[in-house]
C-alpha cells in the first residue's frame, strides 16, 4: 500500500487539504485522531497520566481535559518527554492499524509530528502544507482561541519551517486561496495515484 504521509505546522490547514483528498475517496488517517483515542477514559494510558498529573488534569466525566495537560507539557521540557514516551508508542499501533485497514488506492497519513517523531518512516512520501508562521499564529490564535505565547511555544516545540520543508517531497502553498489549493490537490491526487499502480 502506497502511503502519503502529510504534514505541515499548526495552523497550516492540513485539516482542509486532508478534507479535499478525503472527498476523492482517499483513506486518511490522523495521528491527532490517533493521539486522542489512546487517552480516552478508561484506556491504560489516561491512568498512567492522572497518576502523573493529578485529577485536575481530567474533565467531570472523566475525560482527559487537553488544554490543562497542553499547559503543563508545554511549560516544562520533561513532563513533555515523559508525556511522548508513554504515548507515541500507543500511537503508533493505533496509526498502524488505520493504514492497514485502509481500502483506498493509497492512504494518507497526516501528522503534525511526521518528521518530528520518526513517524516518516511509515511513509513513502512526504506532502508539506505551508504556510508564513506569521499567518501560523493568525490562524491557530483565533481557531483555538490560546495565548500569542501559548501559540509560539507550541509552533517552538515542531520542526521550524524550513527544516520541514527541506524533508518535503511536495509542497502545497496554503495561503493562495481555495481555488489555487483545490487544484493543487486534484494535480497530486493524479500524481499519487500513478505513484500507487507503478
Amino acid at each position: 500500500m502506497f502511503v502519503l504521509g502529510i504534514t505541515g505546522g499548526i495552523g497550516s490547514g492540513k485539516s482542509a487539504v486532508t478534507s479535499r483528498f478525503e472527498q476523492l475517496g482517499i483513506t486518511v488517517v490522523d495521528a491527532d485522531i490517533a493521539a486522542r483515542t489512546v487517552v480516552e477514559a478508561g484506556r491504560p494510558a489516561l491512568n498512567a497520566i492522572t497518576q502523573r498529573f493529578g485529577a485536575s488534569i481530567l474533565l467531570p466525566n472523566g475525560e482527559l481535559d487537553r488544554p490543562a495537560l497542553r499547559k503543563i507539557v508545554f511549560a516544562e521540557p520533561s513532563q513533555r518527554q515523559w508525556l511522548e514516551s508513554l504515548t507515541h508508542p500507543l500511537i503508533r499501533e493505533e496509526i498502524l492499524h488505520g493504514l492497514r485497514s485502509a481500502t483506498s488506492p493509497y492512504v494518507i497519513l497526516v501528522s503534525p509530528l511526521l518528521i518530528e517523531s520518526g513517524q516518516f518512516h511509515l511513509v513513502q512520501r512526504i506532502l508539506v502544507v505551508d504556510v508564513p508562521e506569521a499567518i501560523q499564529l493568525e490562524r491557530t490564535c483565533q481557531r483555538d482561541q490560546n495565548s500569542e505565547a501559548q501559540v509560539k511555544a507550541i509552533m517552538a516545540a515542531q520542526l521550524d519551517r524550513q527544516a520541514r520543508l527541506a524533508k518535503a517531497d511536495d509542497i502545497i502553498d496554503n495561503h493562495l486561496g481555495f481555488e489555487h489549493l483545490d487544484a493543487e490537490v486534484q494535480r497530486l491526487h493524479a500524481s499519487y495515484l500513478a505513484l500507487a499502480q507503478g
